[in-house]
């Protein structure tokens, strides 16, 4: 049977940070990455705050990769699905 996997498995309660493959992951690194695409991709978000966000977007790519997401997930924006394919 398979083992069901909880957050702490993961994660510790009072560790904030992993290091796989290399690459530092903060707990916050998924959470922040969502709200950012989210914010990317509203409509009344500004040119400049987008250039930013896309910043903060492509610096958690391969914190994400290393997790596994894109395995699981794709994104319904063309343009933040070619990113996470390229990078």
């Amino acid at each position: 049977m398979t083992s069901i996997i909880k957050p702490e498995d993961i994660l510790p309660e009072d560790v904030n940070q992993a290091n796989l493959e290399g690459i530092h992951i903060r707990k916050g690194t998924v959470a922040a990455f969502l709200q950012n695409a989210k914010l990317w991709q509203d409509p009344t978000t500004t040119e400049e705050e987008k250039s930013k966000l896309f910043e903060a977007i492509k610096e958690t790519l391969p914190s994400l990769r290393v997790l596994g997401m894109f395995e699981v997930f794709q994104f319904q924006d063309k343009t933040l699905q070619t990113l996470s394919e390229e990078l």
